[in-house]
């Protein structure tokens, strides 16, 4: 009842029928409580979503498997003290943690989590050490920004370990399979290679004569005959070992036993003569009848009825129909007279010739053979040698084909890992465009899949080429319509790009599949945000963040839309909050960094634009703000650095030379700053800003109708309302010697 019910709870379980396993499981344990089945119990109620009841039924327990599950069900109801208690208990520094690497990598989140990052990091690797396959563990690593290389993780070394470990779990079952063999050996010649030709030759000499001196022959007739069903199962159908190492024809497949066992006790005098007193006359002459139908059926066959494996055996072993010899063990039976007889019609070449023909692997034939009658007994024996040792070696050879194909294929999917892990490092260390070029070396089956493809987008997000990561995106969501990891990103760039109507499809879209998702909310919340309803989307983004308290980018786009609110308060307790999070998470640097510079605390700010700019060290974005900051801190010089390098990461971002521009202004080199505002103009030629700082210069170079020229265009552009009214008082005081006029731009 027990195993019944554990297999049922199992089936449950593989068909998602979770409720029914929690409550075969509950009977289960009413019935047999033993730990092992509160364990699958405490399975069934985590499947079911139902942690809190795991955790009542595993307090206390101490299996290593229990301590894990109790551990998991304390982590999915946020009690993550208790489960790095269970763990790794305080006051037994030197327990092993259970479940091995799975067991690691939860401690792992559990530090992550609580913001131990450096022992966060060595749980992740002391799990990818006990299981280099186990995945989520290196991307966590890639995550922290502390994993090593894919190619010394996934490297030859692993895929010997891999395959040692494969071989140690496979030596049982060969050696079981050796073993077997050994005693299939030993048993062959005395069952098959010394009976058979010491029979064959006695009846040879004494052809008419019963054969005297194996009392085990009759014995095994007579054990036969008074067997049950089950022990004529061996005479039921032939062993392939025994068809292979024999050179005599198996035996016909017996179908009916009881016909077959009266054949035996026909052939039986004695026995005949022992029952004969107790059968009546006309039973006797009834079995007999039945007899005489069951011999002609199964015994006088011709050979053109009886399967052959190739013309040659069938013609060389070949025996008259007539004689009615049964080819059990070689010994012929005459129904008739009840004795065990030989008829002088048969061939000779049956007796003194054993002809064999052995297929060896990889089609080579194997020479035949011809033994004398006196080498017969031993010949044969080593013949059923060397077919066992055959069969040994041939099994043992698929054993090492097998192994060598599961070498191969730990090799193709180290490979396959290699290149994915490598590709998702770089991507976590910003390094975008080599991390593109390692996307592209996988396989098209790989990449055309919605996993790749979005890391693809957020590459190119990251590069800020919204067009490219558009298309990625749109591929891989038109691929796995519903996946939705990456979809906020996706949102995100559709709000660069201004689309409004896609991104509100996308929105609604997202929604239908999954309402309790973030990343639904989050593109909801970007849509709204895209037509300056900041308080709305602020909503949205919030309902995320309630969804998922652990998703970083909705604390990141709620401190966005407070900002835009100018709620800076708020602001800034959002981007603590995605930080706590995670601490790599830039766009909370950065997000700290603007409060702080528009709030003028500038110190402040070009602390926090240094830490993302650490984070991520190739954003032409980051750099720029930074010069700002050190722009505002009087640090000029070093300002200026840093806008070469914003401009030199990405000549298409305006702003770095807008900001350079500024700087040149402030250092009086008005030649270079209207030279780099030339520039700015091929890239940006509709931005307003720029046109008024052109006539700012021109009215410091004295040249006036440039300069009014210039605060034209920059109105006629239509620039925002807080510029509108500066760009017009510049305007109108164009005539005005500088130190009348406010410094305003």
């Amino acid at each position: 009842m027990e195993t019944l019910m554990v297999d049922r709870v199992h089936s449950s379980l593989r068909l998602f029928l979770h409720r029914n396993a929690v409550f075969l499981c509950e009977r289960l344990c009413a019935q047999f409580p033993s730990e092992t089945n509160v364990q699958l119990l405490a399975t069934c109620y985590l499947h079911n979503n139902q942690p809190y009841a795991a955790y009542h039924i595993l307090k206390g327990k101490k299996l290593p498997e229990s301590r894990y599950l109790f551990a998991m069900s304390c982590f999915r109801m946020n009690l993550l003290r208790e489960a790095e208690d269970t763990l790794c208990p305080v006051n037994e520094p030197n327990i092993e943690v259970p479940s091995g690497a799975t067991g690691h990598y939860l401690l792992g989140v559990i530090y992550r989590c609580t913001g131990r990052m450096s022992a966060a990091a060595e749980q992740f690797t002391q799990a990818l050490t006990l299981d280099p396959l186990l995945w989520a563990a290196y991307e966590e690593l890639c995550i922290l920004g502390v994993a090593e290389d894919a190619d010394e993780c996934f490297s030859e070394a692993t895929a010997l370990r891999l395959q040692q470990e494969h071989t140690s779990t496979s030596t049982l079952e060969k050696s079981n399979f050796a073993n077997e063999n050994r005693i299939l050996s030993s048993s062959l010649p005395s069952s098959l290679g010394d009976i058979v030709p010491k029979q064959m030759k006695q009846l040879h000499v004494n052809n008419t004569a019963e054969v005297p001196g194996y009392p085990h022959v009759r014995a095994t007739a007579l054990h036969v005959q008074n067997s049950t069903t089950s022990n004529v199962a061996q005479f039921d159908t032939p062993s392939p070992i025994s068809t292979q190492t024999s050179s005599i024809v198996p035996p016909p497949l017996f179908r009916n036993v009881h016909a077959y066992q009266n054949t035996i006790s026909g052939d039986t005098p004695a026995k005949q003569k022992a029952n004969g007193a107790n059968q009546p006359l006309r039973r006797k002459h009834l079995d007999e009848a039945r007899l005489k139908k069951v011999s002609g059926r199964l015994f006088n066959q011709s050979s053109e009825s009886m399967p052959r494996r190739s013309a040659r055996l069938s013609r060389d072993t070949t025996i008259n129909s007539n004689s009615n010899i049964s080819q059990f063990g070689g010994n012929g039976t005459d129904h008739s007279s009840g004795k065990l007889r030989v008829n002088s019609s048969t061939p000779s070449k049956l007796c003194s010739t054993a002809v064999r023909s052995m297929q060896v692997r990889k089609g080579k034939p194997r020479a035949t053979e011809n033994f004398d009658e006196d080498n017969m007994p031993a010949t044969s024996s080593s013949v059923s040698s060397t077919d066992g040792r055959f069969f040994e070696q041939d099994k043992a050879e698929r054993i090492m084909s097998q192994d060598s194909k599961v070498a191969v294929g730990i090799r193709e999917l180290l490979g396959l890992l290699r290149t994915l892990g490598e590709g998702f490092r770089l991507s976590c260390l910003f390094k975008c465009q080599e991390a593109l070029e390692v996307y592209r070396k996988l396989p098209e089956p790989q990449f055309n899949t919605g996993w790749v493809l979005c890391q693809v987008g957020k590459a190119y997000f990251e590069l800020v080429d919204y067009l490219e990561a558009d298309r990625y995106f749109e591929l891989a969501h038109r691929l796995s319509p519903c996946t939705l990891d990456g979809m906020d990103i996706y949102s995100t760039v559709l709000y660069h790009l201004n689309a409004e109507m896609r991104l509100s499809y996308l929105a609604q879209e997202l929604i239908s599949i999954d309402r309790l998702s973030p990343q639904a909310w989050c593109a909801v919340g970007n849509c709204f945000a895209l037509r300056k309803d900041h308080e709305t989307a602020l909503k949205n983004f919030q309902r995320a963040v309630q969804l998922d308290s652990r998703f970083a980018y909705a604390h990141t786009l709620c401190g966005h839309e407070y900002s835009a609110l100018e709620d800076y308060e708020n602001s800034l307790k959002f981007y603590r909050c995605a930080l706590q999070v995670d601490e790599r998470h830039y766009n909370a640097w950065y997000g700290l960094g603007v409060v702080y510079l528009r709030q003028e605390k500038f110190e402040f700010a070009e602390h926090h634009f240094r830490r993302a700019f650490q984070i991520n060290p190739r954003s032409s974005v980051l750099m720029c703000y930074l010069g700002m900051a050190l722009h505002s801190l009087k640090r000029d010089e070093e300002a200026l650095e840093m806008m070469e390098k914003a401009i030199a990461a990405d000549k298409k971002n305006p702003l770095p030379k807008y900001q350079k521009a500024l700087i040149l202004l402030g250092l009086q080199k008005y030649t270079e700053a209207l030279e780099e505002l030339e520039r700015l103009k091929e890239i940006a030629p509709h931005e307003s800003s720029m046109y008024a700082l052109m006539g700012k210069i021109y009215k410091q170079l004295n040249i006036l109708d440039k300069a009014v020229f210039c605060f034209g265009i920059a109105l006629d552009l239509k620039p925002p309302a807080a510029d509108l009214a500066i760009i017009k008082s510049a305007m109108e005081k164009v005539h005005l010697p500088d130190e009348l006029m406010e410094d305003d731009l």
